[in-house]
């Protein structure tokens, strides 16, 4: 049996940071794909992608009829198009890794299914960012990295879906946004929100609702090491000074949110309960100071 490290391998950003980028835009391809197909759901929680046993996957999306189903393979390092009609392609990773390359091969493998979709290629929440058919600067594939990527996500999906199951009232499931490239959950009160008047159509949309979220997320410029964090929408007056476990947590000030390094998580002594009690604690906080029913929390 694999010892604890092991099970939650180091995932430093600086060593994989052009892999991240490149497998980051990868997922908005198949993301925008679901965007265009699956029915409309509120807070923009039908676009999103969700851990599966081998990788990611889509969930099966409607089409004409048909059902198919976008998924990444991170074990074999593929990517699969699959059709309720029988039909498959399987594009390998790693062998024409630019953006660019891995976008025609989505948008042909699809054609050649019967399943043809408009999307807008460019992609969403980065910097710089480049249209997919155009984009050969992100062109990196370390399969060790991925794997590694991988299995935290599969080890952090279990434990979040351990913290959804007793909530009694609307929330989503553990899902990867490929936006901000997080694996994320949110539980919400029932009360509506109206975004501020200049907001854009992504907040418009997404932060129409009184929510408490958690999640983890591989890092980015803001914040270059991987991390869990969790904030309340809209962020309950006092929340920064609430306490909160474990010891390591902190708030970080410039993002407005609980943050937890993903690196004292693995070297605590169990990493299941690090995060267990840290979305447990976070949810707490934000709940009673935002005056959520207590019944909502279950048991």
């Amino acid at each position: 049996m694999k010892n604890v490290v092991e099970q939650w391998p180091a995932l430093p950003l600086g060593e994989w940071r052009d892999t991240c980028d490149t497998i980051h835009l990868y997922s908005q391809i198949p993301g925008k794909i679901r965007l265009a197909l699956a029915p409309f759901e509120p807070e923009w929680n039908h676009v999103t992608l969700y851990a599966a046993a081998r990788g990611l996957t889509t969930s099966p999306m409607p089409y004409q009829g048909r059902a198919f189903e976008l998924a990444f393979d991170f074990i074999a390092h593929k990517f699969v198009i699959a059709v309720s009609d029988g039909q498959a392609k399987f594009i390998d990773l790693g062998v024409r890794p630019a953006v660019a390359d891995f976008y025609g091969d989505v948008m042909a493998g699809l054609h050649e299914c019967g399943i043809d979709v408009q999307i807008n290629e460019k992609p969403q929440e980065v910097a710089n960012p480049i249209n997919f058919g155009e984009d050969r600067v992100h062109a990196s594939y370390d399969k060790a990295a991925v794997e590694r990527f991988w299995r935290v996500l599969i080890g952090v999906d279990a434990v979040l879906k351990a913290h959804r199951a007793p909530f009694r009232g609307r929330h989503t499931p553990v899902q990867l946004w490929w936006g901000a490239f997080d694996l994320g959950y949110e539980r919400y009160s029932g009360r509506w929100l109206t975004p501020p008047p200049n907001a854009g159509l992504l907040a418009r949309v997404g932060g129409d609702a009184e929510q408490i979220n958690v999640g983890f997320w591989p890092g980015d410029d803001r914040f270059p090491e991987p991390a869990f964090f969790a904030y309340g929408l809209p962020k309950p007056e006092g929340l920064e000074s609430a306490s909160i476990q474990p010891a390591a947590a902190f708030w970080n000030k410039d993002l407005g949110e609980f943050m937890l390094r993903y690196e004292d998580v693995r070297r605590a002594p169990s990493p299941r309960d690090a995060i267990l009690e840290f979305a447990r604690s976070t949810y707490d906080a934000a709940a009673t100071l935002a005056k959520w029913d207590p019944a909502l929390k279950g048991g």
